[in-house]
């Protein structure tokens, strides 16, 4: 079992190391390589949302306030996957919605496609190794793409990020997001 996961580990290390970096550019002016974890962070968190999905937007305080509450452990970045978006666009969405995490632009689907990120808004957490350790939705506010409840009865990221947190398995590492599709994205 144990050479097992050590055989696993090894070839995510070769596949991550073989595949380019991916460097996108910031609301803040600069370029960013959100796959690069910092060495004082315990995982990236990647919200994959767009200024023109209700769903995504409705979901914005709840990420600003995840944000706020595990930024000290976790790096966290708003990214953006729609090929025709520009920048203007995204830092209008930032600055409107008030978006906390950094937002960045992932105007070739790059970022999208190596995660597998396919909706709106849809989270994909990476350890320092780049394994997924979480994917999916912020809670269950929808329970289909237009069927919303009144509030959410889970906090499936805010488990998640506080089982990374306490070096424990996330206890449900996979969710269906829902919300709207990521425009090219199959």
């Amino acid at each position: 079992m144990i050479r097992l996961a050590l055989l696993l580990l090894s070839t995510s290390l070769a596949l991550q190391a073989a595949e380019p970096a991916i460097t996108l550019p910031g609301t803040d002016g600069m370029d960013h390589s959100p796959l690069n974890l910092a060495a004082d962070k315990k995982a990236t968190v990647l919200f994959f949302g767009s200024p023109f999905c209700n769903t995504s937007n409705t979901f914005l305080p709840e990420i600003n306030a995840i944000t706020e509450t595990f930024e000290d452990r976790f790096s966290f970045y708003f990214i953006h996957s729609e090929s025709d978006l520009h920048m203007t666009q995204v830092m209008e969405h930032k600055e409107l919605l008030k978006v906390r995490p950094l937002a960045l632009l992932d105007q070739k689907q790059r970022l999208a496609k190596r995660t597998g990120a396919r909706i709106t808004p849809e989270v994909v957490v990476l350890s320092a190794t780049g394994t997924t350790l979480y994917q999916g939705r912020i809670n269950d506010l929808y329970l289909g793409p237009t069927k919303r409840q009144r509030k959410a009865t889970t906090s499936d990221l805010r488990d998640a990020l506080s089982a990374i947190a306490e070096n424990k398995p996330v206890p449900t590492p996979r969710t269906e997001a829902m919300g709207c599709k990521i425009p090219g994205i199959e």
